[in-house]
């Protein structure tokens, strides 16, 4: 069996190795931003080739923060939405365009706890290299990569409210999949145009209890041993935490 190349045993990881679900799931039209234009990905028209069926539950996903934040996180028991952190990386210009982007509801972006469906996503990418451009703030620019923490979970545990995006939930163009109907099929669009998941958001509303994160990812031992201290000083829920080099690396 080929391994996973980002860091998960053999057979674990639904990027590497996409698991199948034998029962698709009907899909439910998505509410947009209004008028936003929506994005026909790849030009293909829905159901005009056969997509790969994805248990939108199973989904893994990635929150990306900087170590100094965790104490925090871990102090008040989840992840929250609006939260100022330690380090804030997203600049004024990006939280502002999350706080006015209408996902439904009259919830916007930022009412939202973001995840990455990848450890190699393009956001995240961008911070790693250096976070040159508009979306970051000075903080960011002064970090490295090995500054920064990946909390991991399944999209199942951000209940059935969960939304999916195509891509950067800023985007103006962005198509917005609501709920697990609403989702399920904008996953499987994405499996076969962005296989490897580098560009959509998972997001979960308002907040995300840590006992949800079923591993932290670390970029070396001396973050794993300093994350271990922090979770036994806090006591409680404790994931598993592990070194995953190449999580933290630069993209080629």
């Amino acid at each position: 069996m080929a391994e996973c190349i980002h860091g998960f045993e053999d057979g674990l990881c639904d990027i590497c190795f996409p698991r199948r679900d034998p029962n698709e799931i009907r899909p439910a039209p998505a509410r947009r931003v209004p008028g936003a234009r929506v994005r026909h990905a790849g030009g293909r028209a829905a159901g005009t080739a056969a997509l790969p069926t994805i248990t939108l539950a199973e989904q893994r996903i990635f929150h990306v923060t900087h170590e100094q934040n965790l104490p925090a996180i871990l102090a008040d028991g989840a992840l929250r939405s609006g939260v100022t952190p330690v380090v804030d990386v997203s600049s004024e210009a990006t939280r502002e365009l999350r706080a006015t982007i209408e996902v439904r509801d009259d919830l916007t972006v930022a009412d939202y706890v973001p995840f990455y469906l990848s450890p190699d996503a393009s956001r995240w990418d961008e911070l790693r290299r250096g976070a040159e451009g508009l979306h970051w703030s000075d903080a960011a620019r002064a970090t490295k990569p090995l500054d920064y923490v990946i909390l991991v979970s399944t999209a199942g545990e951000l209940g059935p409210d969960v939304v999916v995006t195509d891509r950067d939930a800023a985007d103006l163009s962005t198509r917005f999949g609501i709920g697990t109907d609403g989702g399920a099929p904008l996953i499987r669009r994405l499996r076969s145009e962005d296989p490897e998941f580098f560009e959509p958001e998972i997001l979960a509303p308002t907040s995300v209890p840590f006992e949800a994160i079923t591993l932290i990812g670390v970029p070396n031992d001396r973050v794993r041993d300093r994350v271990k201290r922090l979770l036994a000083d806090a006591g409680g829920h404790a994931p598993k935490v592990s070194v995953f080099p190449p999580w933290f690396q630069p993209g080629e």
